[in-house]
């Protein structure tokens, strides 16, 4: 059964791995890959990529991407949306600490956002509103 807004959003709320997805290119399928994310009150959806990565020039070159999250539990349900990049600015080590925050133990945060800061160079912000949804929840098997 199709996700309301309500409970489309509630879903990307909570700290999911999300699928993201951009066009790779003629003759190419996309290149997907697992990102952390974050879902901001506004409605508009940022990963944060090192700025030298092909994510960030394939983002570059379509000006769109997808991301896919899911769980199997307590029910099967997922929540796919697909846009436009808002815009892409550098990221600050305040952005990192909040997307780390969001998916490690506390304990783990500031070691990881000291060695991501100094080991991963220089990093973007990536932002996108969502035009398109898919959800669906499917209930237990």
């Amino acid at each position: 059964m199709a996700l309301n807004r309500e409970e489309r959003e509630t879903f990307l709320k909570e700290p999911h791995i999300a699928a993201f997805a951009v066009d790779a290119g003629a003759g190419r399928a996309p290149l997907t890959v697992p990102i952390w994310y974050q879902y901001e009150p506004d409605g508009t959806v940022w990963i944060l990529i090192q700025a030298d990565s092909r994510k960030n020039q394939l983002l570059s070159a379509a000006g769109r991407f997808s991301l896919m999250v899911d769980r199997l539990e307590p029910t099967i349900r997922y929540v796919s949306v697909e846009g436009p990049v808002l815009d892409t600015t550098p990221a600050t080590r305040e952005q990192l600490h909040e997307i780390s925050a969001r998916y490690l133990p506390a304990d783990k945060v500031d070691g990881y956002v000291d060695f991501s800061w100094k080991e991963h160079g220089s990093q973007v912000v990536v932002r996108m509103r969502p035009e398109r949804w898919l959800s669906s929840d499917l209930g237990t098997v």
